[in-house]
């Protein structure tokens, strides 16, 4: 296993740099090489990194011991600290303590292949390094496996910034800005910005290599795999699908974005390949961090949703007008999202449970909650809801508006398609809860909602072929590249934290792409079912391009005729009433209500 990780280290009779006794060759690459040497000013050991091509005259050293001092300056848990910074015989060179750790490269030299948990572990420490380094407009250059140090307790830090023997360019360009800002020069910052990117793609490499046992194409220097990846070479990266350990879904999504044969859909900065290997490390391993827990500790502080403009009017108006028809009431509250979710949260939550209505399970019509908790309660949820947009500006506004649409004509449709007897209101709730990870994404995480929709969106390719990846990542698979977890595990999060019963919690996942539909036990199943089909065939088509979008419809058609009946007739005649109904059904503008007194409580019930 990682067979070639450790290739490089060569032991030999100690030879004299300088001061220095070499002892061996830890690892090398086209840019730089490490090696390990006696110290005899105070007898320890050090980790030489020089650069492979000796500085070609007296400015180039000088430009480059001038950008290895800028990045020894720098201090972070996750970056080893420089002892010195030197000249040999016009080599340059810069020495860390031994004592810091070993170099990857040695560790797989004397350990079994790791726990893809300690690997994705591993990567976090070092981006956490890179994150602060780039940050501060330095990066490292050459990130190799003999650069990553890891100590005893497993921790790593990256090991000599800016030690590679290019960037003679960026390092005058930097001296030249001088009283300038150095940060103001857009050709500087254009120069750090591809170096950082450079140095997020070489730990994308790595993690393939770390993953798959072996190193990527059978190189073990990151640069010269680099330099075979599209677009500077021909070659593509993709985990195989036989490893020394099983890779999850998630974990297998963002290794594989990491090196994307499309540069748009790779990860440009440190932080978010670190956003993304963070989340599935927490969900991995079922702790108190991560993108999940962060959503339900934004939920005491902001609230699910922001309630649509106008409720308060919107509120009073149909209570006083309709207030003697729960139905009525329900049919009016439906349209607004963030207040159905509140009064399913009221209700639901296991606190209400055990006082309000014990042993009668999850609620899950509006009209019954209405009739439970009353105009006062119906209130009370309403001024419990943020307004209108709340945290979002005005373009991620517009875009969870779309998303609530496109939710609720997925409810509507669901309608159309259920077979008689069952509640169009049950129907209706389940297929939209069916995306409550989807619609809290969008509110919470604004900014990766838009890298999901960003890695799902399908460009045509210039010569008029599409890649194996041309036609986008699925949601779950963008998803997990961004946060490291699924769509749907936000919402099935919230559900739960909300007390809904374990029925609800099944009819809310929907069913994965690639399973059979099988015949419902129950219909707890059917539910399932049907909300699944109904969100897939609005997915289609708002998802798809035009010219897709009629075989799609006939495939989902089919994988769902023999439980629901139905035919790609049917789905189109369900998407035009759907379309019908979410038309009626949107929030109506704000009238000034009637002057009646509110309908007492007792009487919504009747």
């Amino acid at each position: 296993m990682l067979a070639h990780a450790h290739a490089d280290m060569t032991p030999g009779p100690t030879r004299a740099f300088g001061r220095f006794g070499l002892k061996a060759l830890v690892g090398k690459s086209l840019a730089t090489m490490v090696w390990l040497a006696h110290d005899p000013r105070n007898g320890a050991e050090v980790m030489l990194t020089l650069p492979r091509d000796q500085p070609q005259d007296t400015a180039a050293l000088a430009e480059w011991l001038e950008r290895a001092r800028r990045a020894a300056r720098l201090e972070h848990p996750n970056l080893a600290p420089v002892e010195e910074i030197g000249v040999n015989d016009h080599w340059p060179f810069v020495a860390v303590a031994r004592s810091v750790g070993i170099t990857l490269a040695e560790w797989f030299g004397a350990h079994p292949p790791p726990a893809t948990v300690e690997v994705g572990g591993w990567l976090c420490d070092a981006l956490l390094g890179l994150a602060y380094a780039h940050e501060a407009g330095i990066a490292h250059g050459d990130v190799q496996l003999q650069n990553l140090l890891i100590d005893d307790r497993g921790r790593v830090r990256v090991m000599a910034l800016a030690a590679h023997g290019g960037g003679t360019t960026s390092a005058r360009r930097a001296r030249g800005a001088g009283s300038r800002g150095m940060a103001m020069d857009p050709a500087l910052l254009r120069d750090q910005r591809e170096g950082a990117e450079r140095d997020v793609l070489a730990c994308g490499v790595l993690l393939h290599h770390l993953l798959a046992g072996e190193p990527a194409l059978g190189l073990a220097d990151t640069g010269q795999v680099i330099a075979r990846l599209t677009p500077l070479g021909r070659d593509t990266l993709r985990l195989p699908w036989t490893s020394p350990l099983p890779v999850a879904d998630a974990l297998r999504a963002i290794a594989n974005r990491a090196t994307s044969p499309q540069e748009r859909l790779r990860y440009r900065g440190a932080r978010t390949l670190l956003g993304a290997l963070g989340g599935w490390l927490a969900a991995e391993s079922q702790d108190n961090g991560g993108p999940v827990a962060l959503l339900l500790d934004r939920l005491h502080s902001v609230g699910h949703l922001p309630a649509l403009p106008g409720l308060a009017a919107r509120v009073a108006r149909l209570i006083a007008s309709e207030g003697k028809h729960t139905d009525a009431i329900a049919g009016q509250i439906l349209p607004d999202l963030a207040l159905s979710f509140e009064l399913l949260r009221t209700l639901n939550t296991a606190q209400v449970q055990g006082t309000q209505v014990p042993g009668n399970g999850t609620v899950l019509t509006l009209r019954r909650i209405v009739a439970l908790i009353g105009v006062n309660g119906v209130r009370k949820a309403a001024n419990a809801l943020r307004t209108w947009p709340g945290a979002l500006d005005d373009a991620g506004a517009a875009r969870l508006k779309k998303t609530m649409e496109r939710i609720r004509l997925a409810g509507h449709v669901a309608q159309a398609l259920r077979p008689a007897g069952y509640d169009a209101e049950v129907v209706y709730l389940i297929t939209v809860m069916q995306s409550l990870g989807r619609v809290l994404v969008r509110y919470h995480f604004a900014d990766e909602a838009e890298q999901i929709d960003n890695l799902m969106q399908s460009p045509e390719a210039s010569d008029g072929a599409q890649s194996a990846e041309a036609g986008g990542l699925s949601e779950d698979a963008a998803a997990y590249a961004v946060l490291g977890v699924d769509i749907a595990a936000f919402g099935f999060a919230v559900a739960r934290h909300w007390g809904l019963g374990d029925e609800v919690l099944h009819m809310i996942r929907r069913l994965p792409l690639d399973a059979p539909v099988r015949k419902p036990d129950s219909d707890v199943d059917l539910l399932r079912i049907l909300g699944s089909a109904a969100n897939e065939t609005i997915d289609a088509v708002t998802q798809l391009p035009a010219a897709r979008v009629g075989l799609a419809l006939e495939r989902i058609a089919e994988r769902y005729a023999r439980v629901l009946r139905i035919g790609a007739r049917s789905l189109h005649d369900a998407i035009q009433e759907g379309r019908d109904a979410l038309k009626k059904a949107s929030v109506v503008p704000v009238r000034k209500p009637p002057t009646e007194e509110p309908i007492a409580p007792a009487e919504l019930a009747r």
